[in-house]
């Protein structure tokens, strides 16, 4: 069956794949019968392979939240995003919601409409959080932001139920148990930071440090030894070249805007990770 072009990101995420898939396709393994990403983030490589058996997860409530939303709601949800004004004051009201007890009582359509209009209203398009979880990312001054985007939202809502397509919000290692020998496990985690500006983990309340990059690689040298591919995307810093020394690494460049400085913006080497030649 023929990709549907619809299908694609519907929210702007830290370290999407998007540009470097030309790339990434260059070393997927041929034959993928069960596609399993535990960190889904933005899902391009997910969409950009439209795979017909899946298990996507994410550690983020609030994303997960989304994806369950565009696949059961995602009529109330293109109704919900109508009511978005693209203003700062609104924009600083709905943002301050998650510091306030009004967000308890949001419903998943509201709390998914929610992420979104942030998503696309603000500077530089990204989901970030402080260490409160609460979403910080100010105000962007687009003039026209898309924040409706209804054939995009239709397209990945009909992909979800026309597919088997299993979302989850646990801890990554819980669903890489479920992996099996003909499994393919896509790794895009927070990236370890080569940089302060750099850091890839603001989407995640506490980030990521180095001891859950070295759990990470166990998890993947688990992997390795019962046979199951894998393939990993991570940053150029050689905490994680000597890390998995013992796999093959890629090193690609990628265009990012995660520089606060825009001058410093602009293509960065990163890694891929994989198990198999």
């Amino acid at each position: 069956m023929a990709k549907n072009k619809l299908v694609a990101p519907f929210l702007k995420w830290v370290g999407g794949k998007r540009q470097i898939m030309p790339t990434i396709e260059q070393h997927l393994p041929k034959g993928i019968k069960s596609y399993i990403e535990p960190f889904i983030g933005g899902g391009a490589v997910l969409f950009h392979l439209q795979p017909k058996n899946a298990i996507i997860n994410d550690f983020n409530s609030e994303l997960v939240n989304v994806y369950n939303v565009i696949k059961n709601d995602v009529e109330n949800l293109i109704l919900d995003l109508q009511k978005h004004e693209n203003q700062p004051q609104y924009f600083y009201k709905i943002r301050a919601l998650d510091r306030t007890e009004a967000f308890a009582s949001l419903s998943n359509v509201e709390r998914a409409s929610r992420i979104i209009y942030l998503n696309k209203t603000c500077y530089n398009g990204l989901y970030r959080v402080n260490n409160s979880g609460e979403f910080n990312s100010p105000f962007g001054k687009y003039k026209n932001p898309n924040i409706v985007n209804d054939p995009t939202l239709r397209a990945v809502s009909f992909y979800l139920n026309s597919n088997n397509i299993r979302i989850e919000n646990t801890d990554y290692e819980t669903i890489l148990k479920e992996a099996d020998k003909y499994s393919f496990v896509y790794l895009d985690p927070p990236y370890y930071p080569v940089s302060e500006s750099s850091n890839f983990t603001g989407y995640i309340q506490g980030g990521w440090d180095e001891s859950d990059q070295i759990r990470l690689k166990e998890a993947c040298d688990r992997l390795n030894q019962r046979k199951i591919k894998f393939l990993q995307s991570n940053s150029c810093a050689n905490f994680i070249k000597e890390l998995y020394a013992d796999y093959y690494v890629y090193t690609v460049k990628a265009n990012r805007a995660i520089n606060s400085d825009g001058e410093k913006r602009g293509e960065i080497e990163e890694l891929l990770i994989k198990n198999y030649d």
